[in-house]
């Protein structure tokens, strides 16, 4: 029976297309679904063979880790550089989406607040 090793929600399209390479490099029996129209399934990246599948989920968590070993160094270096993204940064680049982002902040905290201060007098 498949074993799903990687549901695709929010993956960049680089990494999958590396998990797909590090599959076929280990010759392990894969197939892909893809996500459905209406975005209640994201897809996935499922192992055919239960007997292989220990086997891919080790090669996964290394993958994962030299990614995330990566990424860590990518983002030191930008911050070496001076080129790491800030809030700043990002405020510069789209106000309206920061602005908008810290009143939806505001507006969930206010909802969660708002009953102690309905049920404190």
């Amino acid at each position: 029976m498949s074993k799903l090793l990687m549901n695709l929600r929010n993956v960049p399209d680089d990494e999958a297309d590396d998990v797909r390479a590090m599959l076929d490099a280990q010759r392990i029996a894969f197939y892909e679904t893809r996500p459905s129209i209406w975005g209640i399934s994201a897809g996935g990246i499922w192992v055919t063979e239960d007997a292989a599948f220990a086997d891919a989920r080790r090669a996964m968590d290394d993958y994962q880790q030299q990614r995330a070993a990566r990424a860590r160094a990518e983002y030191a270096a930008a911050k070496r550089a001076g080129t790491a993204e800030t809030f700043i940064t990002l405020l510069r680049a789209d106000p309206v989406r920061v602005v908008l982002s810290v009143l939806g902040i505001l507006f969930a905290l206010g909802l969660v607040t708002l009953p102690f201060f309905l049920l404190r007098g």
